[in-house]
């Protein structure tokens, strides 16, 4: 599985780690004050940063993986891919791995920005590799879903299921998790990538989702947040939004929230789906939620940053930037790392 983080310094992947339960310790509840600093970039960003020893990891449309310091603000190193990316990256082991719109997946050395090795599918990958087994997992939108070996890129498996696929996955040792454009959900047997069950839901699916209390949490473009039997695919519970889900849910304890296109966050009970709060967050949330101790910290299309109390929904803070934001945060005790869509990453503190 993805790396657990050891401390506040490591954020290795989507939502902090592959539990999708966000920044792990304290997280001050105070707004930021101001931008300890704030960069530039050459693209817009749609992807989520990744943080590891005072390195921030972002990649941009411009086709860049940029290496940029946490003190400073200043790039480290570049690399370039051979096209657009909207790959979140994923730290493992001295590796960032990361897809591109050439369907090119790179594995490139966090340290010195040297490509390792590059795996090929056929169309655009968007999904974020999740390793886990000695395998780097990843759907593609040429409606297949691959295995490659982190060490080297080989393909292990690919298995074809005839719809783009945008869902990040959630991967354990025995299965891997992930919605599909053709409205299904699926979990494969992670040594071969058989099919073990596959369950509809009423649209597409481009959220990524998270695995709590035995149950798959995703949200579906058909309005709803689905709880799935991990084990089986039967839908346990399901909980009406206003609009279309693309905003992969967060988990805090016994509570799962996910942002909705109606510009509401959603929390509900895990067991039993049972609405707890919810609360006008933007005008639409695509960005999915982060949450650390008892605060959620969300954005929203417009350029809101904002914090939530957990248990009640509450606004603790928000603070405008002026610009979009289509992805989520980096979380540490001490500032705030985010990316834009107009290509500034900034530092909060």
């Amino acid at each position: 599985m993805t790396e657990a983080p050891t401390h506040e310094d490591f954020w290795a992947a989507l939502l902090c780690d592959n539990s999708r339960a966000g920044g792990q310790g304290p997280w001050p509840r105070h707004p930021p004050q101001s931008a300890r600093w704030q960069l530039r970039l050459e693209g817009s960003v749609r992807s989520a940063p990744v943080l590891r020893d005072g390195i921030l990891y972002v990649t941009a449309l411009d086709g860049k993986l940029y290496a940029i310091e946490t003190v400073t603000g200043r790039p480290v190193w570049k690399f370039q891919a051979e096209d657009r990316i909207h790959s979140t990256p994923a730290l493992s082991g001295d590796k960032i791995l990361f897809g591109c719109d050439s369907g090119k997946v790179y594995a490139v050395d966090r340290r010195s920005g040297r490509e390792l090795w590059r795996a090929s599918a056929q169309a655009e990958v968007w999904t974020s590799p999740v390793t886990v087994g000695g395998l780097a997992l990843f759907g593609a939108a040429d409606g297949r879903f691959y295995a490659v070996d982190v060490a080297t890129g080989t393909t292990r498996w690919m298995r074809n299921l005839g719809a783009r696929i945008y869902s990040t996955a959630y991967a354990t040792e025995r299965q891997v998790y992930f919605g599909c454009s053709n409205g299904n959900v699926y979990s494969l047997e992670t040594a071969s990538g058989q099919v073990i069950w596959s369950a509809p839901t009423g649209n597409g699916l481009d959220s990524s989702p998270a695995l709590s209390n035995g149950l798959v949490l995703i949200g579906s473009e058909d309005f709803y947040l689905y709880a799935l039997d991990a084990a089986t695919g039967s839908v346990r519970w399901k909980l009406a939004t206003g609009l279309g889900i693309a905003s992969s849910p967060a988990v805090a304890g016994n509570t799962v929230i996910a942002g909705s296109k109606d510009g509401y966050l959603y929390a509900a009970n895990i067991p039993d789906g049972r609405l707890r709060w919810k609360t006008r967050a933007g005008w639409v949330i695509t960005a999915p939620p982060v949450t650390s101790g008892d605060v959620v910290c969300g954005q929203s299309m417009g350029g809101g940053v904002y914090a939530l109390d957990v248990r009640s929904g509450r606004r603790i803070w928000a603070a405008g930037l002026g610009e979009s934001v289509q992805s989520s945060p980096v979380l540490t005790e001490d500032a705030i790392y985010l990316a834009t869509t107009e290509g500034m990453v900034y530092a909060l503190a």
